[in-house]
């Protein structure tokens, strides 16, 4: 019979020593890419944390028409790995910028987006007196010192005279009183989207060249969120002031009478000399007090 011949002592352990000198040279390497494939994985985690931001920033200016002014405001849909950072800074160009980041509790050393110095603005009180191209205004909101943005409203109502000077074609409006108000000819000709067309053919006339502003009717929510008008369903009781509207929303004897749309309707609301809201009819005598959003850098000075 034939003796079957195995590994000698000397052979396994010849073998074992290879196997070692190959797992101290191959370990680092491989929990290296391991390391490095987590460092990647995470530093996308932030860059997708980071978007997300980014895109609620975005929800929010469109359904707000203001800049979200802390992380709180938003609402964030992000569901990869948990990701904390000890500084989130919101742009003013409506990036953000990430640092001190962990992410599912590891440290992380990477960066997301661009550190931009922020800007310190003025800031207004609603009911600010301000004057701004020759024009004098009421501030009806402000959000504090981070945004560059700051709602006016015009002190007077558009007269005949203002918009004769418009040079608008096909818009045929009248005197309504000795109060300088005025209104549209016919009820066809008195819809939202004329309104539209006055109110932007002045902005190109109140603006000074080179600022930034958007111009258009102030809103229902402004009028009820910041003026204190309270809210009411269209069709039921007309809104009205809870007390707290400042005068110079509605004033009296009717020159002060403030145009608007009801909630995201194109039916033009109006406030008259008592501080209730209503609908308009043609026949009324309306104001037409445009908004203008504008830009802090602009030459805004305050009216004693």
């Amino acid at each position: 019979m034939k003796k079957k011949k195995g590994f000698t002592l000397i052979e396994l352990i010849a073998v074992l020593v290879i196997m070692a000198i190959i797992a101290l040279i191959v370990t680092p390497l491989v929990m290296n890419i391991i390391r490095k494939a987590r460092i990647s994985a995470d530093k996308r985690s932030i860059d997708g944390y980071g978007r997300s931001i980014e895109i609620a920033i975005a929800a929010y200016l469109l359904d707000n028409n203001t800049y979200p002014t802390s992380l709180n405001d938003l609402t964030i849909e992000y569901s990869g790995s948990e990701v904390v950072c000890s500084t989130t800074q919101l742009n003013s160009d409506y990036t953000v910028y990430l640092t001190g980041c962990t992410v599912a509790g590891r440290a992380v050393d990477y960066e997301y987006g661009k550190n931009k110095p922020s800007s310190t603005y003025d800031t207004y009180s609603i009911g600010d007196h301000v004057s701004y191209n020759g024009v004098t205004y009421y501030v009806i909101e402000d959000s504090g010192s981070s945004n560059e943005i700051v709602k006016l409203l015009k002190e007077n109502p558009l007269t005949k005279a203002e918009i004769d000077a418009l040079n608008i074609s096909g818009l045929n409006i009248v005197e309504a009183n000795s109060y300088g108000l005025v209104h549209f000819g016919s009820a066809d000709g008195y819809n939202s989207s004329k309104i539209k067309e006055v109110v932007d053919a002045w902005k190109a006339t109140a603006v000074t060249s080179g600022d930034s502003a958007v111009a258009r009717l102030i809103t229902y929510d402004e009028l009820t969120d910041n003026l204190g008008y309270e809210k009411k369903t269209e069709g039921t009781i007309h809104p009205s002031s809870n007390g707290t509207t400042p005068t110079w929303v509605y004033h009296n004897y009717y020159y002060y009478w403030t145009m608007t749309q009801f909630k995201n309707t194109s039916n033009l609301w109006g406030v008259d000399d008592e501080g209730y809201m209503y609908s308009f009819s043609y026949q009324n005598g309306n104001a037409i007090r445009p908004v203008l959003e504008l830009s802090k850098t602009a030459n805004i000075s305050i009216v004693n």
